[in-house]
C-alpha cells in the first residue's frame, strides 16, 4: 500500500484486462487497491514499477509502450 500511497493513478495488468485508477477522482477502497496488486498467492503482482506518479502492476506490452511516450 505504501506504493500505491505514492501513485496518482493505478494501471493493473490481469491477462488482457486492464484496469485503471484514478486515485485522486475515484477514491478506491484498501481493499478494491489491493485486490489489484495482490497475486492468487498473497504476494505483489509482478512486475510492478512506479514511473512517476502512475504505478504499473502486471505485464500489458500496450501500457509499458505508452509509458515510453
Amino acid at each position: 500500500m505504501a506504493l500505491a500511497q505514492k501513485a496518482n493513478t493505478i494501471i493493473a495488468a490481469k491477462g488482457s484486462k486492464i484496469t485503471t485508477l484514478d486515485l485522486k477522482k475515484d477514491k478506491p477502497s484498501n481493499e478494491d487497491i489491493a485486490a489489484l496488486m495482490m497475486g492468487p498467492t498473497g504476494n505483489l503482482r509482478a512486475p510492478t514499477l512506479l514511473a512517476g506518479t502512475t504505478l504499473y502492476i502486471g505485464f500489458n506490452e500496450e501500457a509499458y509502450k505508452k509509458m515510453g511516450s
